[in-house]
């Protein structure tokens, strides 16, 4: 393609924006009353907290970015009056917190669709054990990764994806069941009203533990939400090599934690819980199955500094880094610097282990081994996200010489070593690291 066809082409998108909806049903549903009026055509929302991110793809495939410091400031509701019989719901709480900062409005619509995916996921999960639901088994397909696919997280896959699509609010998306980021603002649909306001980038992993779902254990959705700057720089000397759409989804997704605008996950458990942050602590909510709402059930979440829980799968301790060996070893021994003797709590599902882990305290871990020397779990959509949450709870997050929200992903699927929780415990990990002299 040439530079000319290439705008062309975007200012005719940008004036053809507004397009006929054909399907509304789930788009109705993720939209509140207050943010209706984003959604009118060609409104333009003036969004102070809107960072200006300076990108440029060079040839030789890498993306240099400049991050600017975030000027934004949230504002969460306070409320003098809740109702005895319903409490505070998510829909009331994202109303009011849009009310007090007009500039994040755009969000209502997004985390309405987050949730109601959120409770169609849980729905299909539970009913995923009968003999007729046809969700158990493997897909037959093998994700980027190289993992089998299970049908489970190709159809909560789906069920994410169109709810987002139909808020017309994303620009990109990054998903560990898709090989590459999708662009969806600069794709043609019937079906889908584009807002001309703020856009955004959603990087999530839809059902995190479905390998153990057969067995019933817990399981989980992750999700963080970027902001997306529809005018990146593209060097087009690496055409054809690289697709245009390609490289504006990269140089949109690849962004570190401490550029998020909110994170969530939803656990599908003895509950179906909705834990988010917007930069202003960590709220839990869940799910009244009678109302259909979710319901905050854990206001301002904050996590104890020291703990006497660890969760990691310590049948390749062996293997670890000698610093996070020796911390550890100390907890089981009750010679660390608490001086309390730990205990081993290990789901192995990262939603469900984070989870108790913030309403208990304690550390979650997935440290790097022999088999794994990058660790396991992947930066962009699980690492990143969930650190977002632990850090507005209190806690601390890691790969034992790094700060995790601080990491620039090189690549979508880019896996690390981390350790996060309690915020002493995780400080002992760290000056363990640090006195070894570890890089």
């Amino acid at each position: 393609y040439s530079s000319s066809y290439v705008t062309e082409t975007s200012n005719w998108f940008r004036k053809h924006r507004t397009m006929k909806i054909s399907c509304i049903t789930l788009a109705t549903l993720a939209i509140s009353s207050s943010s209706v009026d984003s959604f009118a055509p060609g409104k333009n929302t003036n969004n102070s907290f809107r960072r200006q991110i300076s990108q440029k793809v060079i040839s030789s495939g890498e993306v240099e970015t400049s991050y600017p410091a975030a000027a934004r400031i949230i504002n969460t509701p306070k409320f003098n009056e809740v109702c005895d019989t319903v409490g505070v719901t998510l829909t009331r709480f994202m109303d009011e917190l849009s009310i007090q900062n007009p500039e994040s409005r755009e969000l209502t619509s997004l985390f309405g669709a987050v949730a109601t995916a959120c409770k169609a996921i849980s729905n299909t999960v539970k009913r995923s054990q009968l003999p007729k639901s046809n969700t158990l088994g493997y897909e037959g397909a093998v994700n980027i990764q190289g993992e089998d696919q299970k049908k489970l997280d190709v159809i909560t896959n789906d069920i994410l994806k169109r709810a987002l699509r139909f808020t017309g609010k994303l620009g990109v998306l990054a998903s560990e069941e898709e090989d590459k980021p999708v662009d969806l603002a600069g794709k043609i649909s019937e079906e889908i009203l584009y807002d001309q306001g703020d856009m955004f980038v959603a990087v999530f992993d839809p059902l995190d533990g479905s390998s153990n779902v057969d067995a019933g254990i817990p399981t989980g959705t992750i999700i963080g939400i970027y902001e997306h700057d529809g005018e990146c720089v593209i060097d087009f000397d690496c055409m054809p090599e690289c697709e245009e759409d390609e490289i504006v989804c990269m140089a949109n997704t690849l962004q570190p934690g401490d550029k998020l605008v909110a994170a969530a996950y939803c656990l599908y458990s003895s509950s179906t819980f909705f834990v988010l942050t917007l930069g202003d602590g960590t709220y839990g909510f869940t799910l009244d199955e009678n109302l259909g709402e979710f319901i905050l059930s854990h206001p301002k979440i904050q996590m104890p500094e020291t703990s006497s829980i660890y969760s990691m799968n310590e049948s390749k301790s062996w293997q670890w880094d000698e610093p996070l060996q020796k911390v550890v070893d100390g907890w089981r021994r009750g010679t660390g610097k608490s001086g309390k003797t730990f205990t081993s709590r290990y789901i192995g599902s990262m939603v469900g282990d984070v989870h108790r882990t913030l309403l208990y305290g304690g550390v979650f871990g997935y440290p790097a081994d022999q088999s794994s020397p990058n660790g396991k779990l992947r930066l962009l959509y699980e690492g990143s996200p969930m650190s977002y949450i632990i850090e507005q709870a209190g806690g601390l997050s890691t790969t034992g010489t790094q700060r995790v929200m601080e990491i620039v992903p090189s690549d979508v699927h880019q896996r690390i070593p981390i350790v996060m929780g309690s915020k002493n415990d995780v400080q002992e990990i760290i000056d363990a690291y640090a006195e070894a002299g570890t890089k």
